[in-house]
């Protein structure tokens, strides 16, 4: 029977794919408003190192979180195929500076697979649960977790 092959609609999500360095990762599309080019940052005395600084988006001081900083990644250096994904979560705006935006993956929830639990991992707690697409891994960022710091994001 054909029903039994179709997908309930309210079990996919749909994810959207982003490259730091050679890492994929994705977040909620529904966290996503808008997708956009790097421009420079003004920096903020005291801000967290991952913080590059803020940008003025539309009247509005948008602080941009250097992902790779923010996840103990490796440096890259900043190139014209940069992004920033402009998220919200709990109310809180903020723009990720990623390598590039690699797709949106429509993923059943089943398909979602935790992640191993390794404390020593300092990435451990920034991904909620991993896709494997393609042969490929794609760690799903856990947008709470990387926007909460003890700290606040503007000086």
């Amino acid at each position: 029977m054909t029903d039994e092959l179709q997908e309930n609609p309210a079990d996919l999500t749909e994810y959207l794919s982003f490259r730091i360095g050679a890492q994929e990762y994705t977040v909620d599309i529904m966290s996503v408003r808008e997708i956009r080019g790097w421009t420079e940052a003004t920096p903020l005395p005291h801000a967290p190192e991952y913080v590059r600084g803020v940008i003025n988006l539309r009247g509005t001081v948008l602080p941009i979180i250097d992902l790779a900083a923010r996840l103990a990644l490796p440096p890259d250096e900043n190139n014209d195929r940069s992004v920033v994904i402009v998220v919200q979560q709990e109310g809180e705006t903020v723009g990720l500076l990623v390598d590039a935006v690699s797709d949106i993956l429509t993923i059943a929830r089943e398909e979602l697979q935790a992640p191993p639990d390794m404390a020593a991992d300092n990435q451990h707690r920034f991904v909620s649960s991993l896709i494997i697409e393609n042969e490929r891994m794609i760690r799903v960022l856990d947008l709470q977790n990387t926007l909460t710091t003890g700290e606040t994001l503007a000086a």
